[in-house]
């Protein structure tokens, strides 16, 4: 723990923890005082999503019945505003891959890590434009490996979220994004619970996750699917549909 005296000179700061049986960084989280130290507590759960919260207390914890600790960095500190460590930690969680942190951080999906022909995408393609009276949910599928794929942009938005399935019930279409770039447009029949028997058909089977759910739906008509995705993708401007660290955002629902 640090002393009241380091807590003052230290600050806010951005940390990491690490597990000492392989040197694998599996968190990453910024805060102040004696916030790094309170994971193996316990005592950050309540603010956590409950999936990241049961993956990083496992790792914990099997560090601790191998008789080892874990090892806390501090990445950065001294940190002059929470916007600053908000992009430190999100270049640090988009630097290391297998995290239990469920959030990506802020600004990862529209400036996080790119190739530069996903640069090019993204500044060189025409701008999303939607009506007032569109009803609509973007959700973020960054995990995506072929882009021209409809099957597997499909395949990847429609499962699994942790939704409010009567007010995404009220969506014309369901969007989805990759690094603030629309890749497919769907429409959205039915939402269901994310079971293995609900949805069969997903090209690469998941398995069930209580409390989240999926569609079963279609593609978008043709005249709908170019205005939204055009012929690579439309890029997104408005700032009110802008990525946040919530995955899912509404417009109009």
């Amino acid at each position: 723990m640090f002393s009241e005296r380091t807590c003052e000179r230290v600050g806010l700061y951005v940390y990491r923890l690490i597990d000492p049986r392989n040197g694998e960084t599996f968190y990453v989280g910024r805060g102040r005082n004696n916030r790094v130290f309170q994971h193996a507590k316990g005592e950050v759960a309540s603010t956590a999503e409950e999936d990241e919260v049961g993956a990083k207390l496992s790792r914990i914890s099997e560090i601790r019945q191998s008789g080892l600790e874990v090892l806390h960095v501090i990445h950065r500190h001294d940190l002059q505003s929470d916007e600053v460590a908000s992009e430190v930690e999100a270049a640090l969680i988009d630097a290391y891959p297998g995290l239990t942190n469920v959030q990506s951080g802020s600004g990862s999906g529209d400036r996080g890590p790119m190739n530069h022909k996903e640069i090019e995408f993204k500044y060189g393609l025409p701008a999303l434009r939607i009506l007032t009276t569109d009803r609509l949910i973007l959700i973020n599928i960054n995990n995506l490996v072929n882009r021209a794929s409809q099957d597997e942009v499909y395949d990847q938005v429609r499962y699994a979220w942790r939704i409010d399935t009567s007010r995404a019930s009220k969506a014309e279409f369901v969007l989805a994004v990759v690094r603030g770039i629309v890749v497919g447009a769907f429409e959205a029949h039915r939402w269901l619970p994310a079971s293995v028997e609900n949805f069969p058909d997903l090209l690469h089977p998941r398995p069930s996750v209580r409390g989240r759910s999926g569609f079963v739906g279609a593609p978008a008509g043709p005249e709908d699917w170019r205005r939204f995705v055009g012929d690579h993708g439309r890029r997104i401007e408005d700032p009110r549909l802008k990525h946040v660290q919530n995955p899912i955002r509404y417009w109009n629902v």
